[in-house]
C-alpha cells in the first residue's frame, strides 16, 4: 500500500554525492504548507538475498568482514542488483553461486525487506533455495568469505544472543523458520 501525505510535499531533491552503491541527496520538504525542512535521502538500486538450505536442513551462511562495523559478521548470501530493474530472483541466484559455490533451480520468494525506511529506499527481495547443486564460488576481488552451515535452531540462538545482528539475516531466518519449520 502506497499512502502519500497531503501534508508533506517535496519541493526539491539535490544530489550531494554519487557513489558506487548509493546516491546521497538532500530533499527540501514543505510541511503543512507553512514551513520547510531538509531531509537526507539515500537512493539504493536494490538488492537480493537467499536462504540456502541443504538437503540435511542446514542453512549455508557466509562469514565476512564488514568495513562499516570493522568486524566479521555471519549473514545469508546477498548482493546488490546489477541494474535497478534486474529481477530479484536473478540476483539471488547469482549471489548464491558467487558466495557459496552452489546453485539452485528452485528459488522461492520469502519476503521483501525495506532496510532503513527513515532515510533510504533500499529494498531487498529474499528467496529460499533448496535442492542445492554444487558449483564453484565466484568471489569478487574484494570479497573474502568463509562458508558455514547451521541448523535453524543454532542460528536462532545466535540471533537471540546478539551474535547475528544483520537485519536482513535476522528477519529472513525468522521468516524462514515460521514459514517452513512445520512443513519439514
Amino acid at each position: 500500500m502506497k499512502e502519500k501525505s497531503e501534508k508533506i510535499k517535496r519541493l526539491n531533491r539535490e544530489l550531494k554525492f554519487k557513489g558506487k552503491i548509493i546516491d546521497f541527496y538532500q530533499d527540501t520538504m514543505e510541511i503543512n504548507g507553512d514551513h520547510t525542512v531538509i531531509w537526507d535521502f539515500i537512493k539504493h538500486k536494490g538488492a537480493a538475498a537467499v536462504v540456502p538450505v541443504r538437503d540435511d536442513g542446514k542453512i549455508l551462511m557466509v562469514r565476512q568482514y564488514r568495513n562499516a562495523l570493522d568486524r566479521y559478521t555471519l549473514e545469508i548470501p546477498a548482493g546488490a542488483l546489477d541494474e535497478a530493474d534486474e529481477p530479484g530472483a536473478v540476483c539471488a541466484a547469482r549471489e548464491l553461486e558467487e558466495e557459496t559455490g552452489y546453485r539452485s533451480e528452485h528459488l522461492e520468494w520469502l519476503i521483501n525487506l525495506r532496510t532503513t525506511v527513515a532515510f533510504c529506499n533500499e529494498k531487498i527481495e529474499v528467496y529460499v533455495a533448496k535442492d542445492l547443486i554444487p558449483s564453484k564460488q565466484h568471489l569478487d576481488e574484494d570479497e573474502f568469505i568463509e562458508l558455514q552451515a547451521y541448523t535453524i535452531d543454532e542460528l536462532k540462538e545466535k540471533i537471540y544472543s546478539g551474535e547475528i545482528e544483520d537485519a536482513k539475516t535476522v528477519s529472513s531466518l525468522l521468516a524462514y523458520d515460521v514459514k517452513y519449520r512445520n512443513k519439514e
